[in-house]
């Protein structure tokens, strides 16, 4: 058997045994109150890009400009949050939301959280 054929067998192995990731869109509070800490609160739950403490960090996070630039809300120094919309790749593991891709981010005017009711609040 060909290193080839053992290599494609092996890879569609792995891939059957790996649970399916589509790009979403997910729009929402995007909070980074502290160095290495950054979350997307959706109408569905709190995404997290990067924790503190957290071995790795999503994917393509050089997508995601300083966003401190734009309409943004000051909480800790340099740090808060924004509206935005970030294409991902997600997974729920443990009780806990990750987002481990990042594709794409659109920061929004922060009147289109506000005026989402569907949102929770930012604290």
């Amino acid at each position: 058997m060909s290193k080839r054929l053992i290599a494609l067998a092996a890879l569609g192995l792995a891939l059957i045994g790996s649970p399916a990731l589509s790009a979403e869109n997910r729009c929402g509070w995007l909070h980074n109150p502290t160095p290495g800490n950054l979350w997307l609160d959706d109408s569905e739950s709190t995404w997290i890009l990067m924790s503190q403490g957290m071995p790795d960090e999503a994917l393509g996070m050089e997508n995601i400009p300083d966003f401190s630039e734009r309409d943004y809300v000051r909480t800790n120094g340099n740090y808060g949050y924004a509206c935005a919309c970030i294409e991902v790749d997600t997974e729920s593991r443990d009780g806990i939301d990750r987002v481990v891709a990042v594709y794409s981010f659109k920061q929004l005017k922060l009147s289109k959280c506000e005026n989402d009711r569907n949102l929770p609040k930012p604290e």
